[in-house]
């Protein structure tokens, strides 16, 4: 049996995008649910995202354990697992990891482009590497079963974070930047010590990260990630599209700027543009994903290569990464 999962998504959620996450096969999507959020601001998130729960039950359902994902698929809905794109909701109390993680949250982003009390974001000029506190909190986010995510993280922080955790870590959303130079997108030492650790990369869909933009055809993306799977193999690799399907350009300007800037934040996209970009053609929505199978089959790829790129990778990784340490993983 063959899973789809997305690596991370931050979607305007409503009935109609539930809905074609069921359309698009989708058995489990890791939701972002913090930005700059403080701890309570985030807990609010978690309430709006339990009334769902409770509205759309034959759609979604929480996301705590792997297990969640095949109970997902077997019953034809869609596991929803929560993570952060910033460490804010821990705030500066290490003690906050496991309450998260007792919540319901299974990733934390260590940085959001910016330096974080963790450790540095892709945006800073200077990267010091991991902070004093970042150690401790790999170290606690280790043992309780929240996974280390470097998507905006700067390359010596990475590569740091990636070394120093006794678990694998992940980056959820991003590209090789041999393919497009974007300064989100990963250097072949960050992805090595990433995947030589065991951890997953998730192949981002957002145009910015994309070669071509939203010109970028399918060919294009299957080709890269064909590219990538000759130098490192599948098996530490899947989807992380990072759609952000119906949010106003607004939210753009809040996950850029947050609270840590009066000017505007441009980041990647033009300053004369600063709004999210369309989707290239053939991923616009949660629909489109058998159009990934179908591009991967197209460059080479075989049925058992395919299946671990669209989910059986993440599984994989959840199984072995979402439990305590000296628990046994979930299955």
């Amino acid at each position: 049996m063959t899973y789809r999962i997305d690596g991370l998504q931050y979607a305007n959620w409503s009935e109609k995008i539930f809905r074609q996450m069921r359309q698009g096969g989708l058995d489990a999507v890791h939701v972002t649910i913090a930005y700059h959020e403080t701890f309570r601001e985030t807990v609010l998130n978690v309430e709006r995202w339990n009334r769902w729960f409770e509205q759309y039950p034959d759609l979604i359902i929480k996301g705590r354990w792997a297990g969640d994902v095949r109970t997902a698929h077997e019953t034809g809905r869609t596991a929803i697992f929560f993570g952060f794109q910033n460490p804010s909701p821990i705030e500066d109390d290490i003690g906050l990891v496991e309450v998260w993680h007792d919540l319901g949250a299974r990733f934390m982003q260590l940085t959001y482009n910016n330096q974080s009390l963790l450790a540095t974001g892709c945006y800073e000029a200077e990267d010091a590497g991991l902070t004093r506190m970042g150690r401790e909190v790999i170290r606690e986010m280790n043992r309780v079963g929240l996974v280390v995510d470097m998507s905006h993280s700067a390359d010596r922080s990475t590569i740091e974070a990636a070394d120093h955790s006794q678990r694998p870590i992940a980056i959820t959303h991003a590209n090789p930047h041999v393919w497009h130079p974007a300064k989100r997108n990963k250097r072949e030492d960050v992805i090595r010590a990433v995947v030589t650790n065991g951890g997953m990369m998730g192949f981002s869909l957002y145009p910015h990260h994309l070669a071509g933009g939203t010109d970028c055809t399918l060919q294009s993306f299957c080709q890269m990630i064909a590219d990538t799977a000759e130098t490192y193999g599948t098996r530490h690799f899947g989807i992380g599209s990072d759609l952000c399907q119906n949010q106003p350009d607004s939210i753009v300007e809040w996950m850029r700027t947050g609270r840590w800037t009066k000017s505007i934040d441009y980041g990647e996209g033009s300053a004369t543009n600063p709004g999210f970009p369309p989707q290239p053609s053939w991923f616009t929505d949660n629909t489109d994903f058998p159009n990934l199978s179908d591009g991967l089959r197209n460059v080479g790829f075989n049925d058992s290569e395919i299946a671990g790129l669209m989910g059986d990778n993440w599984l994989r990784f959840f199984e072995a990464n979402f439990t305590p340490e000296h628990q046994k993983p979930d299955s």
